[in-house]
């Protein structure tokens, strides 16, 4: 009889970021700025990379649906963020729940693999420059653009599917910004075991495997870049590395954090925290970490800035 009188829940209320009134207003703008840039950044640069002629290598192909993944991934979550900073109804179906964390994490996944890509692209651009047309020529990239896409579409679903088998009766209230997969599994009346087990093996395993080829790429790219008796050379090859790797740090310090250690004690605001900067902010930051110390990607940008000059 009890199991009977259980309520299954089918909508949820996210408490979101903060419950202070005179916070809502401010933060909304704020944050409104922020997803506005985002996209103008994230879109701007694939628009730049698909009208330039100059742009269309593999660096820029791989840079495009790294940008794509990154406007994909903050659109999943901010406009939610917005609409409840000025809405007192916070509530969300456990179909759109699931979708918002399907999509984010299929964006965060696809970021991981072609963070992969990219590594290896300077890695073979830097240490076999010769061999570079024919190891990676544009066909070859587009296949393992598809694969990362493919990969992070299919490591949400695979925990989308096992959320289906959790049910949602003990409180429909999720003291987070959006559909947070762990949040989820806190307010389960069936024992989350198994899918919070999952999570941990996929995420320290895909993780691990791609952060590990990461640094191999580029301690091999470090040591070929010293080793170059051209001082122009090793400076522009410092500088589009160090632009990757900071990116790189960035992404991986804090999903290492929320999903490889989530039992390391952290409070729920540092939770928040974390969780808002690779939402909201590393979407932010990429287009211009690789875009503003790029002359490739600056003097595309000139010329169009000129031909605008000139038709007006």
């Amino acid at each position: 009889m009890a199991e009977e009188n259980k309520t299954l829940m089918t909508e949820f209320v996210l408490t979101g970021l903060t419950d202070r009134p005179g916070l809502q207003v401010p933060l909304f703008l704020v944050f409104l700025v922020i997803y506005l840039i985002t996209l103008m950044g994230n879109l701007g640069l694939i628009v730049l990379i698909w009208r330039d002629p100059h742009l269309h290598k593999p660096m820029y192909l791989f840079l495009g649906s790294l940008a794509f993944a990154d406007a994909c991934s903050s659109s999943s979550v901010t406009p939610k963020i917005l609409i409840n900073f000025l809405s007192k109804n916070h509530m969300i179906s456990l179909f759109d729940c699931m979708a918002q964390f399907y999509f984010f994490g299929s964006s965060a996944t696809t970021e991981c693999f072609l963070l992969v890509v990219m590594a290896y692209d300077r890695y073979v651009a830097i240490c076999n420059p010769l061999l570079y047309p024919v190891v990676m020529p544009n066909n070859l990239c587009t296949q393992f653009i598809g694969v990362s896409y493919f990969l992070g579409f299919l490591h949400s679903a695979v925990h989308v599917g096992l959320l289906f088998r959790l049910t949602f009766c003990r409180s429909n209230v999720i003291h987070y910004f959006y559909c947070e997969i762990l949040q989820l599994f806190k307010i389960s009346c069936t024992d989350p075991t198994v899918n919070t087990l999952l999570v941990l093996i996929f995420s320290a395993f895909i993780q691990g495997f791609t952060f590990m080829t990461i640094m191999v790429s580029y301690t091999r790219v470090l040591f070929a870049i010293l080793k170059k008796k051209s001082e122009k050379g090793r400076s522009k090859a410092f500088s589009t590395c160090s632009a990757h790797l900071l990116s790189v740090s960035l992404f991986y310090g804090t999903l290492f954090f929320m999903y490889v250690c989530p039992g390391s004690g952290l409070s729920e605001e540092h939770d928040k925290m974390y969780s808002l900067f690779y939402t909201v902010i590393i979407p932010l930051l990429n287009p211009f970490i690789y875009s503003l110390r790029n002359k490739e990607v600056i003097g595309a940008i000139r010329k169009i800035m000129e031909k605008l000059k000139v038709a007006r």
